[in-house]
């Protein structure tokens, strides 16, 4: 096929080789499938901003760094220069998260390299050598998804447990190769410990879990591993072999009413106090 214009750096500078044809196109990129002397790899490409149907949000930007405070200062104010360096912090973005989360253990493509906005990567086969499917696109036994959902439980866990949450993760973000599932499509995801929507991001990407694999193993709807989850992660009890329930009973400690009046007769003598002073001092 023709060489799409994009990946024609990375043929020059002899990081591929040759494109065999297009794997896939998603709301952030276009995946191909390309030649890397003897190996077989794909290059994601990601689309210009005003192409995607997936926006960037502060949502899922807040509490990013950015250590060059010029850039910084430029993407605050939204210069052309700071709307490109946007872009680069965006797709930086996924890069860093898939290195850290295959240090982990956790089950993502192994990256390869980052050129001109191309990211090189690991291709995902099945156990016939094809490309690996997506979950969406499998018909599934309710053993077969039991089995798959709490693969992916652990995966969340052991993300979580590295400070990273996938923040859109749904069976469209979820490959099936030879040994399982595999996590993809990391752009949007956010620093746990940094970012104030992060129990809402790991709750619903939990949900949409339970949603999908509850459709082949109704039971599955019933579960709460996402407030457990997070329960173990804010008690510093969370490590990436926690044994899970998938039920979690919150408890609310009874209000003691006699303190809480107090506490407001308590405030209002005190501002009584206050206007007395005030008034005496306008009578001087």
């Amino acid at each position: 096929m023709k060489t799409p214009k994009r990946i024609e750096p990375l043929i020059q500078d002899g990081l591929i080789d040759e494109v065999m044809g297009q794997l896939m196109s998603g709301k952030e990129a276009t995946v191909y499938v390309v030649r890397c002397g003897e190996e077989i790899r794909c290059a994601k490409v990601y689309k210009e901003a005003n192409k995607r149907s997936f926006r960037q949000s502060v949502n899922y930007t807040e509490g990013r760094k950015v250590k060059n405070s010029r850039r910084a200062r430029a993407m605050e104010k939204g210069t052309s220069y700071g709307r490109k360096a946007q872009e680069e912090a965006w797709q930086n973005a996924e890069v860093d998260a898939l290195y850290r989360l295959a240090a982990a253990g956790v089950r993502v493509p192994k990256p390869y390299n980052f050129h001109e906005g191309v990211l090189l990567m690991e291709l995902l086969t099945d156990s016939e050598g094809n490309a690996a499917p997506r979950l969406n696109d499998l018909v599934l036994t309710p053993e077969m998804s039991r089995e798959y959902h709490l693969t992916l439980i652990t995966q969340v866990v052991r993300m979580l447990c590295a400070g990273i949450i996938h923040g859109d993760l749904s069976e469209y973000n979820v490959l099936v190769d030879s040994m399982g599932p595999v996590i993809i499509d990391l752009p949007q995801a956010i620093d746990a410990a940094a970012n104030t929507q992060a129990l809402e991001m790991l709750l619903r990407d939990v949900e949409n879990l339970a949603t999908y694999f509850g459709r082949f193993a109704p039971e599955l709807r019933a579960t709460n591993y996402g407030r457990e989850i997070w329960s173990l992660y804010q008690s510093s009890k969370l490590h990436p072999e926690s044994v899970l329930t998938g039920y979690f009973e919150h408890i609310e400690n009874p209000v003691d009413m006699k303190s809480v009046m107090r506490e407001i007769n308590d405030t209002l003598k005190e501002e009584e106090a206050r206007q007395l002073y005030r008034s005496l001092r306008l009578t001087q």
